[in-house]
């Protein structure tokens, strides 16, 4: 179970440790005013609030897909980007929950897996095809790591 782990045990780093390439999610968050979450820094960024939510979204799908062999959501689908007016009416609480909760979800669903959990596959809806878990979990890592490094740029721009 070597490999399952270390992506567990990356994922967590990225979520609330304290990764190589910088501070975490959680970390970058708790010096975030709760007032600015909703802020677009400028018109081409994302707020906070938008960026989480994208997040939260593709660890549920994760998580489905690990679940049941198969996704539901693609990259055109509404959920992906919600409009700041909607996410504002859910609340920054809410929807900081729902992150949380996706991660636990997602790690929670990995946990009782072995290694060879890894080459089994699963139709992607978006990609249109059969790819194995390991390609699912790589991507994940990826996509955290990528809006990672934008949320550092929105927190830079809003404080500046």
């Amino acid at each position: 179970m070597a490999t399952l782990a270390h992506f567990i045990s990356q994922m967590q780093e990225i979520q609330a440790g304290k990764p190589w390439i910088g501070r975490s999610y959680e970390r970058k968050l708790a010096k975030v005013d709760p007032s600015l979450v909703f802020v677009r820094p400028t018109p081409k960024l994302k707020s906070i609030a938008a960026l989480i939510s994208h997040l939260t979204l593709w660890r549920e799908e994760a998580v489905l897909k690990i679940k049941t062999g198969q996704g539901s959501k693609t990259d055109a689908c509404i959920e992906n980007w919600l409009p700041d007016k909607e996410l504002q009416a859910q609340g920054w609480n809410s929807i900081w929950t729902a992150y949380q909760q996706s991660f636990t979800d997602l790690i929670s669903s990995l946990k009782d897996k072995e290694d060879s959990f890894l080459q089994q596959t699963y139709y992607d809806t978006d990609f249109k095809g059969e790819y194995t878990y390991q390609w699912l979990l790589d991507g994940i890592l990826q996509h955290d790591v990528y809006h990672l490094g934008q949320l550092g740029l929105i927190i830079k721009h809003l404080r500046s």
